[in-house]
């Protein structure tokens, strides 16, 4: 088997090796090429292929199949199977893959300090970021996310030496300081597995590129976190200038927050909840408001009650009030109807009795004439009084003969009350 020498060889990035084969793609785009030895990293275990160039052409992609390793270029290669080749690795995306490879290992470093029942699900680098799986029980909160960003950056500072080396599976196995990839169980069911290690920091099998010291890494910045599966958390981090410009923007962000709020950012938090007890406070003083406005309203539209089909009717335009809101504020006055609060006969100012005054039937249109909302208690049915006003004007809506709603009604609010008091010209 034809094996990649970018993993034992990562800083590696230029060499001749000859031409083993050429062979075209099934759609006849471009080729895949097989060297006698390459330093180009094959696609495996969460890290990308290498890009590059292959005397010249460029390197699509690398995959390791049927026992070769193969390098799809861009365009056929004018070359003969046992001429010398020459291919250059993009140092950008190697040094990339490297830095981010190692990152990863010393975040899992982070979390057998922090979180219990620790394993190993998997992880991957995406161009602008990277994401590990950790299998643990630990819930992995914001504050514990700082923390683990905050080992890994003290990890990257105190320069860890990273080594690799060949090890007999079987003292591999037996060893419970080792990590295993879960997803891909690389390095089980060989003879040897190839462990990568940081010094007094991780330890795990793994076939990647790695850069000698953790201190190359750089800065680490922690994005996001999430739930792939029960049992499991995905932390997402960005590694370099994507680390560098999260982490500026995060700054930028929280300095502009603190300096709105006029405090200090390390009092933020304080003063973010004064404002939200302030908001809610005052968010509780305007419904108190609105709810006083309605009730006058109402108040009003009770002087106005009128006659129609032989029931009281009570019809009017009312603001502050959603879709919803309005058709409860309509079924709670007809509910209401010829009661008080203590269940008693309602008089009028005279002492008289005045519950012909009290409504059998409540129409009450939204002040911008978008929707209404109508509640019976007598004959009329409300769904039909619906369907008379959308027929009339557009819109849908329906209900029960008890409560209905309707919207999207083409009308001036004074239109719609016109129409339900029976009042146009």
């Amino acid at each position: 088997m034809i094996a990649t020498r970018a993993p034992a060889e990562p800083y590696t990035l230029r060499f001749e090796s000859p031409l083993e084969s050429v062979s075209e793609h099934a759609d006849g785009e471009g080729v895949d090429v097989v060297l006698d030895e390459t330093y180009f990293y094959a696609e495996s275990g969460g890290q990308p292929a290498d890009k590059g160039t292959i005397a010249g052409i460029d390197v699509l992609d690398v995959q390791h199949r049927d026992g070769e390793v193969r390098h799809a270029l861009a365009e056929p290669i004018e070359a003969s199977a046992g001429e010398t080749l020459t291919g250059e690795i993009d140092p950008d995306f190697r040094t990339y893959c490297m830095r981010a490879h190692t990152a990863s290992h010393a975040l899992y470093g982070a979390g057998r300090r922090r979180l219990d029942d620790l394993g190993y699900g998997g992880f991957d680098i995406g161009e602008g970021k990277v994401r590990v799986d950790f299998e643990t029980t630990t819930e992995i909160d914001a504050d514990l996310l700082v923390d683990l960003e905050a080992l890994v950056n003290r990890a990257v500072w105190n320069s860890h030496h990273v080594t690799w080396g060949q090890h007999p599976s079987e003292e591999a196995l037996e060893r419970e300081d080792v990590a295993f990839n879960a997803k891909t169980e690389e390095g089980l069911g060989e003879e040897a597995v190839r462990l990568v290690e940081i010094d007094g920091w991780d330890i795990a099998a793994c076939g990647g590129t790695h850069v000698r010291n953790t201190r190359e890494i750089g800065p680490v910045t922690v994005l996001d976190r999430s739930n792939p599966g029960e049992g499991r958390t995905r932390v997402e981090f960005a590694v370099g200038p994507a680390a560098i410009e999260r982490r500026a923007d995060e700054h930028g962000a929280t300095l502009a927050a603190a300096a709105a709020a006029n405090t200090q950012v390390t009092d933020l938090l304080d003063a973010i909840a004064r404002l939200r007890d302030e908001r809610e406070d005052a968010i509780a003083e305007r419904d108190a408001l609105r709810e006083r406005l309605v009730e006058s309203r109402i108040a009003d539209l009770r002087e106005a009650i009128i006659e129609r089909d032989g029931e009281s009717w009570l019809v009017g335009s009312i603001e502050g009030l959603d879709a919803n809101e309005l058709a409860d504020r309509a079924g709670s006055v007809v509910d209401s109807a010829g009661n008080d609060e203590d269940g008693e006969d309602r008089e009028g100012e005279d002492g008289d009795d005045a519950s012909d005054r009290d409504p059998a039937v409540v129409a009450l249109v939204d002040s911008d004439g978008g929707y209404l909302a109508v509640a019976s208690e007598g004959e009329a049915d409300a769904g039909s009084v619906i369907e008379r006003v959308t027929a009339e004007f557009g819109g849908g809506g329906g209900g029960s003969p008890s409560v209905a709603q309707g919207g999207g009604l083409d009308a001036e609010p004074e239109e719609l009350v016109a129409f339900l008091r029976d009042e146009r010209e």
